[in-house]
């Protein structure tokens, strides 16, 4: 009876092709990237002579071991991606950056998401002061107008009742206290449950007369603020390019005061002025006559792009 030798009747691997070794038929052997079987035995013949081999597998887009991944992206953050003729590594972008796409026929790229309202700036008072500020942000050629937001409360301690918050332009880096502010608001109040309701407007001076200093509210009991940490003075103010040197300053605000703890709560809406065609350079909150803001205080600068 034959003998069949099961050995022979599978692929046998030989690894890299040599050209001293003697193959025989389903040998099978790596050649520039590709895998070939020997169909004639041979010694000598290229796997690429078809006359002793037939290609199995063809190679990679790297002509060795197909594509190596290993060496075509090569730091941590790479991506990898294809162009036109092959894989491409793209680095990593910087940091806050997306991925973006150019669409059909190109390739991917980092970008940055563009926003048309931009945090500038923002400080937090570490300590009682007697102003918080921010200055140096205003970009006119980019930004229309400015948004500024304020969480203030007056410093422990003070008592004064007619300690309001006020704000003033910086110019220089300072405050201006130049005679050269003018506005008004409306002030809107409740008091004990209900039973006091209290709706007002308030010009800064009497006679349409101007001061050092805009007020932005106005209450009996705004002081008493630092006997709670239940509520802050809030608000939003917006200031209309701030930088120009052809026209006065104007801005407009809303605001809620809070409450003492009590029952009461205020808040209100004004718009106002700066007498001045000087550049200005940022803004600075303070409490009237010479009550000292609170640690803890903050505003944030936001600029709405053109």
């Amino acid at each position: 009876m034959a003998q069949v030798n099961l050995g022979s009747i599978k692929f046998k691997w030989k690894g890299i092709y040599a050209g001293s070794t003697a193959y025989t038929i389903d040998d099978v052997v790596s050649y520039n990237g590709s895998s070939y079987i020997c169909i004639q035995a041979s010694t000598g013949n290229l796997p690429t002579d078809t006359t002793y081999f037939e290609q199995m597998s063809s190679a990679g887009t790297n002509g060795t071991d197909g594509t190596d991944v290993g060496t075509t992206i090569t730091t941590q953050g790479d991506i990898l991606y294809r162009d036109a003729s092959g894989l491409q590594r793209l680095g990593a972008g910087t940091s806050g950056q997306v991925l973006q796409t150019g669409g059909t026929g190109a390739n991917p790229s980092w970008g940055t998401v563009s926003s048309d309202f931009v945090k500038l700036a923002s400080t937090s008072l570490g300590s009682d002061a007697s102003y918080v500020s921010l200055d140096g942000y205003y970009d006119d050629t980019t930004y229309s107008h400015y948004q500024c937001e304020w969480k203030i409360r007056i410093a422990s301690g003070s008592s004064t009742t007619d300690a309001h918050l006020n704000f003033r332009v910086n110019t220089t880096g300072n405050p201006n206290t130049a005679t050269e502010y003018s506005g008004a608001f409306n002030h809107f109040g409740d008091n004990n449950a209900g039973s006091f309701n209290d709706i007002r407007q308030n010009s800064f001076t009497t006679g349409w007369g101007k001061r050092n200093e805009l007020q932005i509210s106005n209450t009996w009991n705004e002081h008493e603020l630092y006997t709670t940490d239940d509520t802050w003075n809030r608000g939003l103010i917006k200031i209309y390019e701030p930088q120009t040197t052809s026209y006065y300053k104007q801005f407009t605000w809303e605001n809620q005061i809070g409450s003492n703890g009590s029952s009461w709560t205020a808040g209100g809406v004004g718009h106002a002025i700066y007498h001045s065609t000087t550049a200005t350079t940022g803004l600075s909150f303070h409490f009237q006559n010479g009550q000292n803001v609170r640690s803890g205080s903050t505003i944030i600068l936001w600029g709405v792009k053109k």
